[in-house]
């Protein structure tokens, strides 16, 4: 079996995984998150750091995803603020806390919360911070990465927490620790990364149990249509208009 060959067979044994092993909790979230639109709240979405943040964009303002997704997106944990750079505030204890404090989510909201390796100070500082905030925390990352992380690793948050010990609803998305999967002869460490294949499935995967809770509900389901299609601004406009004001980067 060729490496490529390998790399596509081990994503999809992990999304097979996930369907076998994780649907209940997938299920589990989409319910409280379909509450929470049924009562006209916004879901806020945050990562911890890096190339986490991608899974963040992903859902927002997106072709065939939720229109009530607030992202509460800080360039400086992106991968687009130098990755010295972002590097040093994923690890900075304080900052995850600064970035929820600015967005000011309300109790009984519900967040997701996505890390893969879900111990760094970014990452635990805000779900601690949601928790005594009162909103209902649903975690999106690795159950090996956290148990696998050594307790005194410096990248670890000072509480030496997981981020599944702090969230209310945990989704396993079975990253690898080091996250990459094959070993090509010649090249000095593992490459192809699995992370973000895996997670964007996830979220994608949320959204449409979403969608069903929200007809057996009787609700609105509000995603957004693609606006490259013909009609596309047309049926979004009422969208922009809801929530132009309360998602802040609308």
């Amino acid at each position: 079996m060729s490496e490529g060959e390998t790399y596509h067979k081990t994503v999809v044994g992990i999304l097979e995984r996930i369907e076998r092993e994780q649907v209940s909790n997938i299920v589990r979230a989409a319910k409280a998150i379909a509450d929470s639109i049924a009562q006209d709240r916004l879901i806020h979405v945050y990562a911890g750091g890096g190339h986490t943040w991608l899974p963040v964009a992903e859902v927002f303002y997106r072709a065939g995803g939720l229109a009530c997704i607030n992202p509460l997106m800080d360039y400086g944990l992106s991968p687009f603020n130098q990755a010295l750079h972002y590097m040093q505030f994923e690890r900075l204890p304080g900052y995850g806390r600064a970035v929820i404090d600015y967005y000011a989510p309300k109790a009984g909201e519900v967040i997701i919360i996505v890390h893969n390796i879900g111990v760094n100070p970014a990452t635990i500082d805000a779900a601690l911070a949601c928790r005594e905030r009162g909103l209902k925390i649903i975690a999106i990352s690795s159950s090996e990465w956290q148990q696998k992380v050594p307790k005194d690793h410096y990248i670890r948050h000072p509480s030496k927490m997981n981020l599944f010990d702090i969230a209310d609803i945990c989704i396993d998305d079975y990253n690898p620790f080091g996250d990459t999967v094959i070993e090509v002869e010649g090249v000095g460490t593992p490459i192809g990364p699995i992370s973000n294949v895996i997670d964007f499935y996830i979220m994608h995967r949320l959204e449409i149990e979403v969608a069903k809770k929200l007809v057996e509900k009787g609700v609105e389901a509000p995603f957004w249509r693609s606006a490259n299609i013909p009609g596309g601004d047309e049926y979004n406009k009422r969208y922009v208009e809801k929530y132009m004001s309360r998602v802040k980067y609308l």
